[in-house]
Formats: structure tokens, C-alpha cells, sequence
């Protein structure tokens, strides 16, 4: 199947435009024939700087023990090094897919590329906990353009169908592996050269992406980016998103009715409903509803939700459990998860080609349906677990079904959507995964604690009152996973072979509101 778009191979982006299902993709001269090798090597470009965002979601919680040592931050400082970059991340990530669709994708891949870089930097030769959480906040900010204007990058350039479907399964694997992939790299740099190298590791990274990106992917945006933007929707969803996932990170320390939480959602209630009504009058809404109207779309964001809420809590408390009650180091604790990780990538590298002869649907829903039973055994541990026994086989079960799984949401989320909309389409399932992730490990952790406490006040031992709060942690993410497989069965549409909805064209336009 022929691409919609051929990389640029001088950089320039005025040798003639041409409508894509992605929008207006600029740098290709009519009738230039592709280069299928540029294209693979514009994905890994693309993949590459999303795993970083991935990626730095999860390395820093193995170093938060050296960076508080370092830095002589208290607990409270150090859940903020953490918390920074979700917020900023989750807050920002619709007006960072819309961004992209008006002002260009490509511009914003490179110029968020850049800012994450210099953030990560900044980050690393931090003197003091604020200057280490002011740099964590920008790198969230900077993340929030990057990973939808790298994911709707991804749609630009491959067709619809089996070719998209390929790139998406090798999108899939670093998006799947990229939480356990975070464990083990950053136990390795912490272990070896200090937790500095957490950050200093993205900068060569991003530098080189930023670098290869003017050459190898071409510039595509909305076609109707000079109709305005809409700065009150951007306000309202940006607040709204954000005091969401700051009410809901904070949750488990400070309790759900503590006046921070309610005080937190209640102002996020009423900060979203008032983005719905500004929507529905806009001229140039920021989310035009009429997207929802993609039965695949609605299903995988509602399964992504909760989907990021079992992923997030599975990785947080398999990393508690192993360091606290099975005495691992960080490196152990990060080498431990790599059977989890090399299964993640086999199986995402199976999903697409599977998706592109059944669809979504079974794919997603079976392997929603293993993740949840893998966690369920996770389940199962004891305070004497050995890793054989009790992290070895779970793992390669929920690695198999996040492999699955991951592939199928990222096709479904933008399978059908019209070009001008694909920033928006790659924010959603972002925003969709982020808030998950926020809300999953607040009920999660919450939970952890609550059987904990009580564990301990009937007079078990420490390990084994730290165990029977990770095990009920570990079921309260597998039923966060068993939802998503029921809704990957009731509301995901019949999809054809290529692995589309059929709701709506790739190539039609923005439907009427």
C-alpha cells in the first residue's frame, strides 16, 4: 500500500502540498514516488522520542530513595519529583494534540523535542529539590506536545491499513514496554553512575531525534489551521485536566475527603462541564464533539483509562513488593521486569499483523483478558515468593497481553479519524492514559495502605502486612484490566480486515458539529 506521505529528504517545506487522511502534508513534490526505507527510519525517530516520554514516567521511581539522599528532599519532595512531571504531562496533553494539528506537527515534535531535552538537563545538574521539580514540570509540559504530535506523525505518514498497522505494532512495543523498560534503566544508571544519568540519558537522545527529524518526516497539519484557536476551550480543558490529576495523585496521601482532594475535583467538575458548553458554542472548537461519534475511538479511550490505571498500579507496586518485602535492589528490581519487557515487544510485533486479518476487537479484548490474569496471579504472592514461582510466569502473561493489548488501542484511537483531527485523536488516548495512570494508582495505593494498616494492627508481621496490601493493590489493578476487557467486547464496532472501524472515512472531512 502505497504511503500517504514521503519524508523530506532536504528539509524544506514549500516544494508543493498535497490533502493527506492526516491533513495538509507538506515537502512533497507532486508526483515524487516515496522512500519506504526513509519511512521505517522516520518511525524509529518517532518511536524513539516517544519511549523517552514513556520511559520517564517510571526511571524515576526506582532513584527516589538516591535522589532524596542527594538532594535532602522529605518524602513529600520527593513524591513531587514524581508528581511534577504527571500533572504538567496529564494536564496539557488536548491542547498539546491540538497544537500540532494547527501549527504544524512536525514543528512541534522538534521544538517539544528540544525543550524536554533542555529540561532533562537542567534536571540533572539540579543543586536542590525545586530546581530538580521546576525542570520535572517543564519536561511534563514539553511531553504533553511531544507524544501526540509524535503519534498523529505516525498517522501522516503510513496509509490506513496493514502498513499503518505494522508501525503501529512496533509503536505498540515501545509504548508497552516502555513503563518496565523505565524500571530497568533506571535501576542500571542509578546503580552504576548515580541518579543524575536518569536524566542526562534523554539528552543525546533527544538532540539526535530533533536533529534527524527535518530530514526524514515531512510536515503535515490541519487544513483549517487558520480558523481561529480556541483560547477559552484550551483554558478550561487545560484546568480541568489538571485538577483532575493533581486532586487524584495527591489522593492517597492526603485522603479522598480531605479538603485538597474534594476541593481539587470539585473544581475539575466544574472547570470540564464549563469546557463542554464552551465547545458546543465555539466556532473553532479545540475538540469538535463530533469525533466521538467513532463508536472504535470512544471504546479505546474508555478501555485506555482502564487500561493506564492497571499499568501504572501494576509497575508502582510490583517495584514496592520486590525492594520491600523481597529485599531486591533497584538493579534487581529493574532486571527482574525484563522477561516482562522482551514479551511486551514479541507480542506487539504479533498484534499488528493479527489486527490486520480480524481487526481490533479480539485482539484488544484477548489481551485485555490475559493482562487481567496475570495480574490475578500476581495476586497470589506471599512474603516468601520466589522469583521463579511468583513474578516469573505472571509476567509473561501480562506481557504478552499489554503487547496485545497496546497495538489494539493505539489502531483503534485513531483508526477512521478524519485528517484534520489526528493531533486531537493522539492527544485523547494520551489524556486517556495519563488520567488512568493518576486515577488507578491513587485507589491502588490507597488501598495498599488501608490493608496494610490494618494487617499490621491485628499483629502480622511487617512482611507480611506489607504483602496483603500489594496483593489486594495487585487485584484492584486486575479488575481495572477485566473492565477494559468488557468494554473492548460491548462497545468497540465491527471492525474489516484492515483493521478499521468503518465509522467514518480516514480521508472525510471534519463532520458537522
Amino acid at each position: 500500500m502505497t504511503p500517504t506521505a514521503r519524508p523530506l529528504t532536504r528539509g524544506r517545506i514549500n516544494e508543493g502540498t498535497r490533502p493527506t487522511a492526516a491533513g495538509t502534508v507538506q515537502g512533497r513534490a507532486p508526483g515524487a514516488a516515496p522512500a519506504p526505507g526513509h519511512l521505517w527510519l522516520a518511525l524509529a525517530v518517532l518511536a524513539m522520542a516517544d519511549f523517552v516520554v514513556i520511559l520517564d514516567a517510571s526511571i524515576v521511581n526506582v532513584a527516589l530513595p538516591s535522589i532524596g539522599r542527594g538532594l535532602h528532599l522529605s518524602q513529600g519532595g520527593l513524591s513531587w519529583v514524581v508528581n511534577a512531571y504527571v500533572l504538567a504531562f496529564g494536564g496539557f496533553l488536548l491542547l498539546g494534540g491540538r497544537m500540532a494539528d494547527l501549527l504544524g506537527r512536525r514543528r512541534v515534535f522538534i521544538i517539544s523535542l528540544a525543550v524536554f531535552s533542555l529540561a532533562s538537563l537542567a534536571g540533572g545538574l539540579a543543586v536542590n529539590g525545586t530546581l530538580l521539580v521546576a525542570a520535572r514540570a517543564v519536561q511534563g509540559l514539553a511531553a504533553a506536545a511531544l507524544a501526540p504530535a509524535a503519534l498523529s506523525l505516525v498517522t501522516a505518514t503510513f496509509a490506513e491499513g496493514p502498513q499503518r498497522n505494522r508501525a503501529m505494532g512496533i509503536w505498540g512495543a515501545v509504548a508497552g514496554s516502555g513503563a518496565a523498560a523505565g524500571v530497568l534503566l533506571g535501576g542500571v544508571l542509578t546503580n552504576g553512575l548515580g541518579w543524575r544519568w536518569i536524566l542526562f540519558v534523554n539528552v543525546p537522545i533527544g538532540i539526535g531525534c530533533a536533529l534527524a527529524a527535518p530530514r526524514l518526516i515531512a510536515e503535515s497539519r490541519a487544513p483549517r489551521a487558520g480558523r481561529g484557536f480556541d483560547v477559552a476551550g484550551a483554558v478550561a480543558i487545560t484546568g480541568g485536566l489538571g485538577a483532575l490529576v493533581y486532586g487524584l495523585v495527591g489522593a492517597s496521601r492526603a485522603g479522598w475527603l480531605s479538603p485538597r482532594t474534594a476541593g481539587s475535583l470539585a473544581a475539575a467538575a466544574v472547570l470540564l462541564a464549563a469546557f463542554v458548553v464552551i465547545e458546543r458554542r465555539a466556532a473553532s472548537p479545540l475538540v469538535p464533539f463530533s469525533i466521538f461519534r467513532l463508536t472504535t475511538l470512544r471504546a479505546a479511550n474508555i478501555a485506555m483509562l482502564l487500561t493506564g490505571a492497571a499499568v501504572l498500579s501494576l509497575f508502582f507496586i510490583l517495584s514496592l513488593y520486590e525492594q520491600q518485602v523481597l529485599g531486591y535492589s533497584a538493579l534487581q528490581a529493574g532486571l527482574s521486569q525484563l522477561p516482562l519487557a522482551i514479551t511486551t515487544i514479541a507480542a506487539a510485533g504479533a498484534a499488528s499483523r493479527l489486527v490486520s486479518r480480524v481487526g481490533v476487537k479480539m485482539p484488544l479484548a484477548g489481551g485485555l483478558a490475559l493482562f487481567a490474569a496475570g495480574l490475578a496471579w500476581l495476586a497470589q504472592a506471599t512474603a516468601a515468593s520466589s522469583f521463579a514461582a511468583g513474578i516469573l510466569g505472571p509476567s509473561l502473561l501480562v506481557g504478552a497481553g499489554l503487547g496485545l493489548a497496546f497495538v489494539a488501542l493505539t489502531i483503534g484511537a485513531v483508526s477512521g479519524v478524519p485528517g484534520p483531527q489526528a493531533g486531537l485523536a493522539s492527544g485523547l488516548i494520551n489524556s486517556s492514559q495519563q488520567i488512568g495512570g493518576a486515577l488507578g494508582l491513587a485507589i491502588a495505593a490507597t488501598a495498599a495502605a488501608a490493608r496494610t494498616t490494618q494487617s499490621l494492627a491485628s499483629g502480622a508481621p511487617a512482611a507480611t502486612a506489607l504483602t496483603a496490601g500489594f496483593r489486594l493493590a495487585f487485584l484492584a489493578a486486575a479488575a481495572f484490566a477485566a473492565l477494559a476487557m468488557v468494554t473492548a467486547l460491548t462497545l468497540t464496532g465491527r471492525s474489516r480486515a484492515a483493521g478499521t472501524t468503518g465509522d467514518i472515512p480516514a480521508h472525510a472531512e471534519e463532520a458537522p458539529r
